[in-house]
């Protein structure tokens, strides 16, 4: 099979990339190794910014769509110290720029917008290989080849596309997330609800923090964060809910109920999301026939930022491609050129973020830097 360009991976980057070359009348075919579009949860809330996630979706032209998605109020924030007194609060007046939606919800608009057949599910790649003069050859576990002109890895931070272009590879950066869910939080789990308030709690306290969003149906969402070795999560049996929920709650022994609850309550069993980053700053010469997008290109700490890059990444490589028909090799080097100096700068972000976050002064560090923003606005 041969097609002109072939998109590794059916996340939000892939997908805009897919869509924004349809736009154009650019045919594109996606892989991805789930079986399904439905075969596992999508993940919990995005916030996707002026900057850069709607300007892909405009390139997209699904605008409308998105605004349908859109949950009112969960701009709102606010920080609470280990008692569950306010120390900084945020209302969602709509002027936030950066509207939440429901990860699941927006991947489903963009598979919608796509010529059916794009997306061809249950290819795991194992393996690709360079076959000269820019073409590449992807081999999927069934032992089925695609030869490509144009090759995109949109796969992620373990992308098996990276290594054609760089030796590498995301390195752990000391924190882990324990994500939980409560459901129906109102009437089931209020003082939790309460406590998380119309749209983000944080509270936040040196090395670890409870970080909740209020999603969907009353969902509340939780990411736990601790801040320790790989080792020390790994005496945890996490195939114990239970026992692992137990020795996550004890790390935050002491704090008011109505926090620790998001984690002793959890309606799911504790999923551990150990955190990895490229080095800040990834980049790697020109190779014919193959790129980069997304965490595939910049992984980096979590800053609100990675759906919005990623999707930001696939709208620009598709208007450059547009933008240099017949010019391959232009078109790449004008994305490319764009795309390290952006996503080395939401890296350097994200680390800021984090210190301020989880350092030694938080989380007075954070209310500093956001009481700084809004007197600067």
């Amino acid at each position: 099979m041969t097609t002109d360009v072939t998109i590794i991976g059916a996340g939000l980057g892939g997908l805009t990339l897919a869509r924004v070359l349809h736009v154009h009348a650019i045919p594109a075919t996606v892989y991805e190794a789930e079986p399904s579009p439905t075969a596992r949860a999508q993940g919990g809330m995005l916030d996707i910014h002026d900057h850069n996630g709607q300007l892909a979706l405009e390139a997209a032209d699904l605008m409308d769509e998105f605004r349908g998605l859109i949950l009112e109020g969960r701009q709102a924030m606010r920080i609470l110290d280990r008692n569950g007194a306010a120390l900084f609060e945020q209302p969602d007046d709509g002027t936030g720029g950066r509207p939440e939606v429901q990860r699941g919800e927006l991947r489903r608009i963009l598979l919608d917008a796509l010529p059916a057949g794009t997306v061809r599910w249950g290819h795991k790649v194992s393996g690709v290989q360079t076959l000269g003069e820019g073409r590449h050859e992807v081999t999927f576990a069934d032992g089925t080849t695609a030869a490509t002109s144009l090759l995109v890895g949109a796969d992620g931070a373990w992308s098996r596309v990276r290594p054609l272009l760089s030796d590498a590879a995301p390195e752990y950066i000391g924190r882990a997330f324990v994500e939980t869910y409560l459901f129906d939080g109102d009437s089931r789990h209020p003082a939790a609800a309460k406590a998380v308030g119309g749209g983000s709690l944080l509270a936040l306290a040196p090395g670890k923090g409870i970080q909740a969003h209020r999603e969907s149906g009353g969902t509340l969402h939780t990411y736990v964060a601790l801040t320790a070795p790989q080792d020390w999560f790994a005496a945890i049996d996490f195939t114990d809910a239970a026992a692992a929920t137990a020795r996550i709650a004890e790390e935050f022994d002491g704090w008011a109920p109505e926090l620790t609850a998001l984690i002793t309550d959890s309606d799911t069993a504790p999923v551990l999301r150990p955190l990895n980053a490229l080095p800040v700053g990834h980049r790697w010469e020109r190779v014919p026939g193959v790129t980069l997008l997304g965490d595939a290109a910049h992984l980096s700490a979590p800053n609100g930022e990675g759906a919005n890059l990623a999707m930001y990444d696939g709208a620009e490589l598709g208007k450059a491609l547009a933008t240099h028909p017949g010019d391959l090799e232009t078109a790449l080097t004008a994305y490319e050129q764009a795309m390290f100096p952006r996503g080395a700068a939401a890296a350097a972000e994200g680390a800021e973020l984090h210190e301020l976050m989880f350092g030694d002064d938080a989380p007075h560090s954070l209310i500093t830097a956001f009481n700084g923003h809004e007197q600067g606005r």
